[in-house]
């Protein structure tokens, strides 16, 4: 029987809508703007709040940095390890029967990040007749597409089981973007592997990969070890740590930090099981993506939706289980360094993005009954928290403690008006410590600088990450509520890929 809420939200669709897309966007505009117009009215709580929030930023800060260590030795020992043994040992004859299909979907990728892509799943140590790749090109590239698909074909067509490529077209009532391409790849790799080549979809994996995506040489490895051990294999999606290192000495030092930084949280949040959704670049299995209708059409942020789709439609029985080997990824870049920031800004506001889904996510959570409660209200909050306080976090813990004092004069006076800014100041310096651990986790997990490096380079380094309160402000506050407010306006964005080089 429906509740009173289920019955609302189903008679009225539109209005509900609209107004779980508006709530994420006041949400954070309030939050912002609290320290300022409070600073007159209620200096004590807006004093308490900024307290409070820097406390969490400091448990937050530890927790990434601790889980973050332990990740980098997983992974560490992942890298080190002879999963290719291991199946034979344990599954001598079925593991040689998984075979893995990867769709990739490009739209005005250089010819030479698509080479650099297929040339790392050359390098797999999986036997690569059991490989199959979806080239998902882009009708509206225009017609140079035909040429590039003809030079990939040619030059990585007979090196693995399969290699084909296929042609997006531009269809009534799709959002462009990723979600689109993939979904469109998947059901055509589907048709050829499945229905004509007589693969069994139940031995099939498929991975969405990013155009700059390059997998670690045991991926495919580690993948059929855990879809062979796994007793629910089509209730998983299984997610290895991207890291932003393919180009990360050639940007320049702001993006730098934000790759670093992005980096390490990728590696943390592997450990934290009731935080960690597929992000970028994944592995599921052909039939779950085909019993749940394929990925989404009609959404920007792919990765989250698919999910959370999954999800819902697995009620609740599905989980997304850690890799712990590195998947390297492009860092923003664009031809010249102010081409290079809006790159930058333009991938990020995109990533904000995915607070659109929230509507989806909580209309969701309201219709399903047959999810224990706090399983789901456990699962969807932390998402919720960390797409609403994207773009508080920079303005909370970094001016808030200083519009009280500042703005109240009498307040200013008072013990607390005259120690609150020395006591934010004080927790997020005690903070720092778990900057230092993730300044050495990516000092440790970045490649070597092609051509070595000059002994200033290595103290140059350290300093890059005092740019950090200006590069969160550019880099993660504003993209964040330039998202929030186009949402709450109803101005939706449309997908842009990111510029590579």
């Amino acid at each position: 029987m429906m509740s009173k809420l289920q019955i609302y939200f189903k008679r009225h669709p539109v209005k509900t809508q609209r107004f779980l897309e508006i709530l994420p966007g006041v949400f954070s505009w309030s939050l912002i703007l609290f320290p300022i117009w409070g600073s007159f009215v209620v200096p004590n709580l807006v004093a308490y709040y900024t307290i409070l929030f820097v406390v969490y930023w400091l448990y937050r800060s530890f927790t990434v940095a601790g889980l973050a260590v332990s990740s980098h030795f997983a992974i560490r020992a992942s890298k080190r390890f002879n999963w290719i043994q291991l199946l034979k040992d344990k599954y001598p004859n079925r593991w040689r029967k998984i075979h893995h299909l990867i769709i990739i979907p490009t739209y005005n990728e250089p010819i030479t990040t698509l080479e650099h892509t297929l040339q790392s799943l050359v390098d797999q140590t999986v036997p690569r007749k059991n490989i199959h790749i979806m080239l998902s090109f882009e009708t509206r590239e225009g017609a140079e597409v035909k040429s590039k698909s003809k030079h990939l074909l040619k030059m990585f067509g007979s090196k693995f089981g399969h290699l084909w490529s296929t042609y997006h077209p531009e269809i009534k009532g799709e959002v462009k973007g990723k979600s689109a391409n993939t979904c469109w790849g998947a059901k055509m790799a589907k048709g050829l592997l499945i229905d004509e080549a007589g693969l069994d979809i139940d031995d099939v994996t498929i991975s969405s990969e990013d155009a700059d995506a390059r997998f670690h040489k045991s991926y495919f490895a580690n993948i059929t070890y855990e879809f062979l051990s796994n007793p629910m294999p089509y209730n998983n999606i299984w997610q290895g740590a991207v890291v932003f290192y393919n180009n990360i000495w050639r940007v320049p030092a702001p993006i730098r930090v934000i790759a670093s930084m992005f980096s390490v949280i990728q590696m943390y949040i592997l450990k934290r099981s009731d935080r960690l959704i597929n992000f970028s670049t994944y592995t599921t299995s052909l039939k779950h993506v085909v019993e749940i209708g394929y990925w989404d059409t009609d959404v920007i942020p792919e990765d989250y939706r698919l999910f959370f789709k999954s999800y819902f439609a697995k009620k609740g029985q599905f989980w997304v289980r850690p890799i712990f080997l590195p998947i390297f990824a492009d860092a923003a870049e664009a031809k010249g360094l102010i081409n290079t920031f809006i790159n930058q800004y333009q991938q990020l506001k995109r990533w904000a993005w995915g607070v659109s889904d929230d509507a989806y996510i909580i209309k969701k959570f309201i219709e399903s009954d047959e999810i224990p409660f706090w399983d789901k209200t456990v699962r969807i909050s932390k998402t919720i928290q960390d797409h609403f306080l994207w773009p508080v976090n920079w303005f909370a813990i970094t001016i808030a403690a200083f519009f009280p004092p500042l703005l109240n004069p009498e307040f200013s006076r008072t013990i607390i008006g005259k120690t609150l800014p020395q006591v934010t100041s004080t927790l997020l310096t005690l903070s720092l410590v778990s900057m230092v651990v993730i300044f050495i986790l990516d000092a440790l997990n970045r490649p070597p600088k092609p051509g070595g490096r000059s002994f200033l380079s290595y103290i140059l380094q350290p300093l890059e990450f005092l740019m950090l309160p200006i590069t969160g402000f550019f880099f993660a506050a504003l993209p964040g509520i330039d998202a929030h407010t186009r949402l709450m306006l109803g101005k939706y964005i449309e997908y842009k890929v990111t510029k590579k080089v």
